[in-house]
């Protein structure tokens, strides 16, 4: 072991003088039997209002805990991934605004703000110790952020509610009864205690109380953490000094912490400084908008805190399994690791030279997805808000950067430790 060590810091040169994270990430222990009933639910229709979308139908563990393609489609279409398509008979009314990130590690401590625009933060002033867009109406109970981010598809008439009058629960979201006695949450609950199975879990986990949605939401979050811990990639016991990586891969690693300028945001054990940046990524699809809005922009972090400098700002994303995570950026505009790699060395170049056929879209009558692209004031606006300097990477360079970043995948998180269930309590099709 000591000359492996030995090894690993002759190897790592000038990235270890550059300052590596230490493998030391936190997480919070977690109770089997609440894993297991939340590895069911997370596979499970029976929580969306027309029980036909499941968390697992955007976040599958075929598509690196997501879905594949660049904007997907939730309610209202069938299949998974780049073959998902529309219902005819239910047709979607728009694409999901955003594109659907990986789960990966975020069961770890320092993963306290989650969402692309930041609008679920750790916040120890309010009652329920969460701050989100509802405000004084959150109910207490949700046991982490990572519980508490459930909420939000299962209210999304575009995601898993359903549209306008379909159903019980996008009824109860349109009329604004989200919380409390028959609001959508409470309807949720109520059918998942109305089954027998689902019950007899929920007694070994809560004791015979009622089934409440914070219930769901925290046996979801003790499977996600459970399943996607991903820390013993060969980076990870690159830093234990358990191996030594490829030269190739030591190459880009001194890139990454050096010359490149990666670390300056993807820092940490897990690649991710936690904040948000604004970096010119092209725009295209519904745009992050209330329905009485016309335009198709999305403002990113902006439309959180109505702070004119964090126009156009997404929260970096966690690099673990990147290489298993594509396409990427907010909106998935980049297809492949090379591509997005580019675009960070000269982002302002890179917008105006980008190729529509990068996105990876379903098939989907949605107008024209690329108008905000078309758009000079909106592009030059998009261009002006970018916070990165370019810089000069030779194509050799850049696949010594993409060796690294494959150094960062963990096998068994991206397998999954305990795979897609056979069946479920509710009866349901399970997405495969």
């Amino acid at each position: 072991m000591k000359r492996i060590a030995a090894l690993v810091l002759c190897l790592s040169g000038a990235a270890s003088a550059q300052g590596l994270p230490s493998a030391d990430a936190v997480f919070a222990p977690t109770d089997p039997a609440e894993v297991e009933l939340g590895h069911l639910l997370f596979y499970d229709p029976i929580l969306s209002g027309n029980k036909t979308v499941s968390c697992a139908t955007c976040h599958h563990p075929r598509f690196g805990t997501s879905d594949g393609v660049s904007l997907g489609l939730g309610d209202g279409a069938t299949g998974l991934g780049p073959d998902r398509t529309p219902d005819p008979e239910n047709y979607p009314e728009q694409r999901i605004p955003r594109n659907a990130p990986g789960l990966f590690n975020l069961g770890a401590a320092q993963f306290v703000t989650l969402f692309h625009d930041g609008r679920l933060e750790a916040d120890a002033t309010r009652p329920s110790g969460i701050r989100t867009p509802l405000g004084a109406d959150m109910e207490v109970g949700f046991a982490s952020v990572l519980s508490a981010q459930s909420m939000f598809p299962v209210l999304s008439a575009d995601e898993m509610a359903g549209h306008y009058s379909e159903n019980e629960i996008s009824k109860a979201v349109r009329l604004g009864r989200l919380t409390g006695e028959g609001g959508a949450w409470d309807l949720i609950a109520k059918r998942v205690e109305a089954i027998p199975t689902y019950r007899l879990r929920f007694d070994e986990v809560i004791g015979p109380k009622p089934i409440h949605f914070t219930d769901i939401a925290n046996a979801i979050a003790a499977f996600i953490a459970f399943e996607w811990r991903a820390d013993d990639s060969p980076f990870d016991k690159h830093l234990r000094g358990e191996v030594a990586l490829s030269q190739t891969a030591l190459r880009g690693m001194d890139l990454f912490y050096g010359k490149a300028g990666c670390s300056g945001c993807h820092s940490g054990q897990f690649q991710t400084d936690h904040a948000f940046h604004a970096i010119a990524m092209p725009q295209f699809g519904p745009g992050k908008a209330e329905r009485f809005e016309s335009h198709r922009r999305d403002i990113g972090r902006m439309r959180v805190t109505g702070d004119p400098a964090d126009a156009y700002a997404f929260r970096t994303p966690s690099l673990r399994n990147v290489a298993q995570t594509a396409p990427y950026g907010h909106n998935g505009a980049f297809a492949t690791l090379r591509e997005v790699i580019r675009h960070h060395l000269d982002p302002a170049k890179s917008l105006s030279a980008y190729d529509p056929a990068q996105a990876i879209l379903p098939d989907f009558d949605a107008g024209d997805d690329f108008s905000v692209l078309s758009d000079g004031r909106e592009h030059a606006a998009i261009a002006e808000a970018s916070e990165l300097t370019p810089v000069e990477l030779t194509e050799a360079e850049i696949d010594h950067l993409i060796a690294f970043l494959e150094t960062l995948t963990d096998p068994t998180a991206a397998a999954g430790r305990l795979g897609v269930p056979a069946q479920l309590p509710s009866g349901l099709p399970v997405d495969q």
